[in-house]
């Protein structure tokens, strides 16, 4: 049997893994305990105490500035702010936490987790903006300069570029089993709703039985992963995990026009939608290209953009 220690374990991933486990969905890897590390773990058992079984460990620490961390057999290092509005607000500050809490375990790693299997989440962000002429990016793409990026969205590329060499790192210079997972857009039962992502605002408009408003005058055009998808990607590329840091693109590769995804949810909740005139010629399409993932690890998305959509608001509704 085998044990799964999440880094930043009280967010969407964190959550998400923890749902996974206790349907099971983690035992094609042997996991039979779970260590959720994450600043405020107290949250977690008092809001969501139905995640927290006598199998799981809450860790209070934060990883930053802690200076021991259990062994365990697998590490999914997921802590990171991703609320775009800490990277507007306070932007230098998160660009700095993320580097220290992976140079921080960097360090403590090549202690404690000599003979752990390490996923680093990181982010589809690092490869700046899509250009148009490509339809989905992928993990050979050259990055481009990330200044061209929102604002909310650039410090956080940079943190993760700079945490990506240091995880690299980690794996030729000090032999640690090690893997990168680029991740892009997600749903399911525990996505934020009143956060800075769109589907998650569309679905909450729905259920508070509001008028679904799309406020882009572009087009954009985002693809989204359900969470037990997401889930079985980070164990399988944690279990592929090795010197030479592995990296692939997590996400769906299955694209949609906001404004279809906002018709689609209205139809879900029979809410009225609207959906502005397009009056700027500018593209924003964040695809991942997964063939990678789907050739050498031979993953495939159990469920299509229509069952993700369905299946996040049957979850989240009940």
């Amino acid at each position: 049997m085998a044990s799964l220690l999440v880094i930043g374990g009280s967010g969407f991933f964190g959550k998400s893994i923890l749902d996974a486990f206790q349907r099971n969905l983690l035992d094609l890897w042997g996991i039979d305990s779970l260590i959720i590390m994450a600043r405020h773990p107290e949250e977690l058992q008092k809001n969501h105490s139905q995640l927290i079984t006598s199998k799981v460990k809450l860790l209070k620490g934060d990883i930053t500035s802690i200076n021991e961390l259990p062994f365990a057999n697998y590490v999914i290092h997921a802590a990171a702010s991703t609320d775009a509005r800490n990277y507007l607000t306070s932007p230098l500050e998160e660009r700095s936490n993320i580097i220290a809490g992976t140079l921080n375990y960097c360090d403590l790693a090549k202690k404690f987790h000599k003979k752990t299997k390490i996923v680093y989440v990181s982010s589809g962000a690092v490869y700046g903006s899509q250009p148009n002429n490509i339809d989905r990016i992928p993990e050979d793409f050259n990055f481009l300069d990330a200044d061209q990026l929102p604002d909310s969205k650039r410090d956080y590329a940079y943190a993760k570029r700079d945490s990506e060499k240091a995880i690299i790192a980690l794996g030729s210079e000090n032999s640690l089993d090690v893997s990168i997972a680029r991740c892009f857009a997600f749903v399911g039962h525990w996505l934020p709703l009143n956060q800075h992502f769109a589907i998650g605002n569309f679905i909450n408009d729905g259920l508070h039985n509001r008028k679904i408003k799309v406020n882009t005058t572009q087009k954009v055009y985002r693809s989204y992963m359900y969470a037990d998808d997401l889930v079985e990607w980070l164990m399988t590329i944690a279990e592929k995990s090795n010197p030479s840091c592995p990296i692939y693109n997590v996400g769906s590769d299955q694209e949609i026009l906001i404004n279809d995804l906002a018709l689609k949810i209205g139809n879900l909740f029979n809410q009225e939608v609207d959906c502005g005139p397009f009056t700027s010629d500018y593209i924003d399409r964040y695809i991942p290209d997964i063939s990678k993932a789907k050739k050498e690890l031979n993953l495939n998305l159990e469920y299509d953009l229509i069952r993700t959509i369905i299946t996040s608001v049957e979850r989240i509704r009940s």
